[in-house]
């Protein structure tokens, strides 16, 4: 059993489509709708903090265009240090008074303006929460876990289950791999905060039915989760070229990929030397997880590591390459 991290987002990512087929919602509708407390919201500029141009919307939130950030785990802009001050995503939280804490936050960026990594598809899980009248994880068992046979995917680690976590390590130059006891995510039975964004545990087999649902249309095993025109507007490209690259603040952009609803959409192979095909989509997480679901070849490849921080090999081109080397 893995720490899948930010490969929660795909997860939430068809949660949401789940919601928009149902009409529970639009794309365009501000988030301010659901959650007022998004109404007041304001952004950083050069020290003062400004109006919105534009209320962000739930699109914003699902392609990382919202404005909003991460803490100091991907940047050191001020509203970086703010949110790691004011501890956005502390587990000890439940999902909405996670929603209120980060809406007491400014915004980094304008909406629209970029694509910038951030905590939206937490709130995008709070958002759901509040569509469906249920809690997050209840409703991700429900409605995908559950139909899919994903037995070893949630947000709670089951103590019987405990023997079969697989031990994180941390890794730096100096002392290679260590092993970490915590990682700031409570997986314990009692946990509160269940983070669309990062909080799920899963394995690769389960994984890999999930992959498999999306790249068979939304059904796997005669259960169907979404619409197969609801995938494929999930693995579009939502970006405009001046929202573009997606990349993170300390390292190297993803050149040649776009990015849809909670997955990062392949546009032009060469231009940031990537194997793969136009139209693969997938993501990673923090711990060194990874996958790409190809649907010009008909394929999901999936690997999971568990060592952080990420990227700190690049064994995701590696991987790419060994996997797409290998089709004849």
């Amino acid at each position: 059993i893995c720490r899948i991290f930010s490969m929660t987002k795909p997860i939430t990512g068809a949660a949401l489509m789940i919601c928009l087929e149902e009409g529970r919602c639009h794309v365009t509708d501000p988030v301010s709708t659901y959650m007022p407390a998004f109404a007041d919201l304001k952004v950083w500029q050069d020290g003062a903090l400004v109006p919105l141009d534009r209320p962000v919307t739930i699109q914003d939130l699902y392609r990382h265009t919202a404005g909003l950030t991460y803490g100091g785990l991907f940047g050191d802009h001020p509203v970086d240090q703010m949110y790691s001050e004011a501890n956005i995503g502390d587990p000890s939280r439940s999902n909405a008074e996670f929603l209120n804490d980060i809406a007491q936050m400014p915004l980094r960026y304008q909406p629209g303006s970029r694509w910038h990594y951030s905590m939206a598809m937490d709130v995008l899980g709070g958002l759901i929460e509040i569509l469906t009248d249920q809690p997050f994880g209840q409703f991700l068992q429900e409605r995908i876990l559950g139909p899919l046979g994903m037995v070893d995917t949630s947000f709670r680690l089951d103590p019987a289950k405990a023997p079969r976590l697989a031990t994180l390590y941390k890794v730096t130059p100096t002392d290679g791999y260590t092993p970490l006891d915590t990682i700031g995510v409570d997986y314990g039975p009692e946990a509160r905060f269940e983070g669309g964004g990062g909080g799920l545990l899963s394995t690769p087999l389960d994984y890999l039915r999930f992959a498999q649902c999306l790249l068979n249309g939304g059904v796997l095993d005669g259960q169907r989760i979404l619409g197969r025109k609801s995938v494929e507007f999930m693995a579009s490209n939502a970006l405009t070229p001046a929202q573009m690259p997606v990349g993170f603040d300390n390292a190297e952009p993803f050149d040649g990929f776009g990015y849809g609803v909670c997955v990062k959409v392949m546009q032009d192979p060469a231009a940031g030397g990537w194997f793969g095909s136009v139209g693969d989509f997938g993501w990673g997480g923090y711990a060194e997880t990874y996958y790409v679901i190809d649907p010009q070849e008909q394929l999901v490849a999936i690997m999971m590591a568990q060592c952080i921080p990420s990227m700190h090999y690049p064994i995701r081109k590696q991987f790419r390459a060994a996997v797409y080397q290998a089709l004849i």
